[in-house]
């Protein structure tokens, strides 16, 4: 039996969701509710021409995995189709080599209807296998992002993009730029925890979503980890609206005002 998921026009007919990735690309009018209030923030650049979006789902207590890192699902069919949701709309899905070996994701849009993105995997140092399910030649572009020099074992097809690495790490910022140099605006950093950290700490994400699933893991891995604070007004804040979806709840952090314009970040690390 298939995966339960949230209805696909929680709106009414008129807000049908297989209608809205081609209308939140090629309308300029605001979308029929729901969408409108999820998505119609993601549709055109604040500081530039790259729309970037990051995606973490948790429990109420901030954990992404157990203490012995389970992690599948943590999530409920509804906060699962809020992510393929993301990714029908977006040009380009990007994880870190860590998700990549542990979870062997296809990033495809299922649970869904609309477009499956360009995948993207940063592996600097060339560690993905070539057998891995992100690699599946399908008509999807795939690209391995890569520290200069690193001649990673691929498939046909894949596209290697290699980037100066400094510590092993290479800048989020020099990331996007290689992305946007190869036709990609709309991005989603969709895993694991340290890469969307990464961006987040470098100024590189416009909006992050937060999906809160009704459970609480008491420990485990946390979803956001950035440099230590001594004080609560050093803490980085950013406008929020909250939707309810289903039994979950979607935080929607509008990162903008902290957002550097691609070719002007600092390299972080």
């Amino acid at each position: 039996m298939a995966d339960a998921v949230e209805p696909d026009n929680p709106g009414g007919n008129a807000g049908a969701w297989p209608t809205i990735p081609s209308r939140f690309r090629a309308c300029e009018l605001a979308l029929p509710a729901p969408w409108e209030a999820r998505f119609g923030p993601l549709r055109r650049g604040a500081v530039d021409r790259l729309v970037v979006v990051g995606q973490i789902g948790q429990s109420i207590d901030g954990r992404i995995a157990t203490v012995t890192g389970h992690s599948k699902y943590i999530n409920g069919p509804a906060g699962l189709a809020h992510l393929h949701r993301l990714r029908a709309l977006v040009d380009a899905v990007l994880i870190g080599i860590g998700t990549a070996v542990a979870d062997d994701p296809l990033l495809t849009v299922r649970r869904c209807a609309g477009p499956s993105p360009a995948r993207v995997v940063l592996d600097p140092r060339g560690r993905l296998p070539p057998t891995a399910k992100v690699l599946t030649a399908d008509g999807t572009r795939r690209l391995v992002v890569t520290a200069e020099g690193v001649a990673p074992r691929l498939p046909a097809g894949v596209e290697i993009v290699g980037i100066p690495a400094s510590g092993g790490e290479i800048a989020p910022a020099d990331i996007l730029a290689a992305l946007a140099e190869r036709g990609f605006a709309r991005i989603l950093i969709e895993g694991g925890a340290h890469t969307v950290s990464r961006f987040i700490a470098a100024g590189c994400l416009d909006r992050l979503h937060v999906m809160v699933a009704p459970i609480m893991l008491g420990a485990g891995q946390a979803g956001v980890t950035l440099q230590p604070i001594t004080t609560a007004d050093q803490a980085l804040r950013a406008p929020m609206q909250a939707h309810l979806i289903g039994e979950e709840v979607l935080l929607d952090c509008d990162l903008t005002a902290q957002r550097v314009a691609i070719g002007q970040a600092k390299k972080s690390t």
